[in-house]
């Protein structure tokens, strides 16, 4: 194991290595530089993993010979994993020190990618989905917490758009991959491409990550009751996010008795949070104003983050009828853009106030929605073009100043705790936009169609008219041309009564992104030697 007195900054336990940066001015140790990419490689994968998979679940599912039912599994089993991990991370990276729970979520993430990849039956392949989630869920909010740790404030206008970057970019350019990689090879290939930076990571992490020392006397006071309920809680929570709009909601006797679980696990869990002496998760962090109002920011990032990354391939497949490698580069644009922005807005963050920054970000994601609500059948590449620049540039100008807000007024002994809540709410953010936007969905489509059934009459003559031409089309099939026609005017109803209800989804989601812009107004500007938890506090 390395010690502490290898570093240019020694650090002493508990004490963040930045703490001592004044001496060394802006100075960067190299060593500490080059662990820090590679544990933000490491989040990138782990980010990654979500969405590549989500793109090829069709072509898991063949391989797998699963029902439609166990193949949404494949997903539901990370995320839950995930969600359960990451609030976790902040007590192990006190226990373990950042170098062993980094290496440890690297290697177990990469062994578990593998087995993933090997697996022959959907049973295996859900476990293994489950432990890769639970393993590598620890390497995000790791990362987050680190960059407010071991950099100096002058340095944030580089560090934060970086992960800024990697946070947004993955899950955006997550289909794109999955796509090609499908298309070029075949499904085992979404996992196996984790096999090589994997080891790197997990190499370098032992090797080069110094950060802080493990204590691991904390074990003893480890809560177990804490885990367990707060388990049942997320759990219990994220499965009902995931499944509700499937099973509708509390029709479901599953989902209505997990919904049950999940809000006793709550209460026990808040009460157990309050009277534990040492707390699987310190929620003290909320009564900072900055990182309370930040986590909400963060949480309505998710949804547009996580939902938008979900109703674009949605329509495109749904409407335009394309494959994995189309949607992905049409996707593609909103990567591009943000990976365009984050030197732009890394050059902001030291002249433009934050909450200027954060507000103008929703204001974009609001305007791209807003012209995504004129959406018609037709709309293609280039009528997706602007709405997903506007995307990608609102995603990272609002990014980097929710992540300066919410953890660089904090004091650094509860930036690792808090950094894994942070994170932890714009996951939620995610799974609670997608379940809104999948029940609105099916709700506004059920509507949709129910009017257009009610204007498409007999006593129409447009309706009569495109009757008697479609009827005319099929003539050469005989006495089936005027079934066909019906059938044909039907999926036309309902192709146009599902194109109305996205409309309405972006419409929503506009409102949404508008409200939050004007919130803004409500943070307090962190203060220039607040900015950073590199100060002694």
């Amino acid at each position: 194991m390395t010690t502490a007195s290898a570093t240019t900054f020694p650090p002493t336990s508990g004490v963040p290595a930045a703490a001592g940066a004044d001496a060394g001015a802006d100075h960067i140790d190299p060593r500490r530089l080059f662990a820090f990419l590679a544990m933000v490689f490491g989040m990138f994968m782990a980010i990654l993993d979500i969405q590549i998979v989500s793109a090829s679940l069709t072509e898991i599912q063949a391989g797998l010979a699963a029902s439609t039912d166990e193949i949404s599994w494949v997903q539901t089993s990370y995320l839950i994993a995930e969600v359960i991990a990451i609030p976790l991370s902040g007590f192990m990276s006190r226990v373990l020190g950042t170098r062993i729970l980094f290496a440890i979520s690297a290697g177990g993430f990469t062994a578990a990618s593998v087995a993933c990849g090997l697996s022959s039956s959907i049973n295996e392949m859900i476990v293994w989905r489950a432990i890769q989630g639970f393993i590598g869920g620890g390497m995000i909010p790791t990362v987050f917490a680190t960059s407010f740790i071991i950099f100096p404030v002058s340095k944030r206008s580089v560090v934060t758009p970086m992960i800024g970057l990697v946070a947004t970019l993955a899950p955006t350019i997550g289909p794109t991959i999955g796509g090609y990689l499908t298309e070029a090879m075949s499904w085992h290939w979404l996992f196996f491409i984790n096999v090589i930076p994997g080891i790197g990571v997990t190499l370098a992490a032992l090797a080069l990550i110094d950060f802080d020392k493990p204590d691991f006397k904390l074990f003893e006071k480890f809560d177990w009751w804490g885990l367990l309920f707060m388990a049942g809680f997320l759990g219990t929570l994220e499965y009902v996010l995931e499944e509700g709009p499937r099973d509708d909601w509390f029709d479901s006797s599953t989902i209505t008795l997990l919904a049950f679980v999940a809000a006793a696990s709550a209460i026990a869990f808040f009460v157990r949070v309050f009277i534990a002496h040492e707390p699987i998760v310190d929620l003290r962090a909320f009564a900072n104003r900055n990182f309370g109002l930040g986590s909400l920011f963060s949480f309505v990032l998710g949804i547009g983050l996580y939902g938008l990354t979900y109703l674009y391939p949605l329509y495109l497949a749904q409407v335009r009828g394309y494959n994995a490698l189309m949607i992905g580069e049409t996707m593609f644009v909103s990567g591009i853009a943000m990976f365009l922005t984050a030197p732009v807005a890394g050059a902001l963050t030291n002249k433009v106030d934050p909450r200027i920054m954060l507000s103008f970000g929703f204001v974009l994601f609001a305007l791209g929605t807003w012209d995504m609500h004129y959406l018609t059948k037709d709309w293609d590449f280039w009528e997706l073009f602007w709405p997903q620049i506007y995307r990608g540039v609102g995603l990272m100008l609002a990014m980097i100043p929710i992540t300066n807000i919410a953890l660089g007024t904090l004091p650094p002994e509860r930036v690792k705790n808090a950094s894994g809540l942070f994170n932890l709410t714009r996951n939620l953010g995610g799974a609670v936009g997608l379940a809104i936007i999948n029940t609105q969905l099916n709700d506004r489509i059920d509507l949709h169609l129910a009017r257009l059934h009610d204007a498409v009459t007999w006593s129409r003559p447009a309706a009569m008219e495109m009757l008697n031409n479609l009827t005319q089309r099929f003539a050469s099939f005989g006495s089936d041309a005027h079934a066909m026609a019906l059938k044909q005017m039907s999926l036309l109803a309902r192709r146009e009564g599902i194109v109305m209800g996205y409309a309405d989804i972006f419409l929503m989601l506009t409102v949404l992104f508008i409200a939050l812009s004007l919130m803004s107004v409500i943070l307090s500007k962190p203060a220039p030697a607040a900015a950073g938890a590199g100060g002694g506090h």
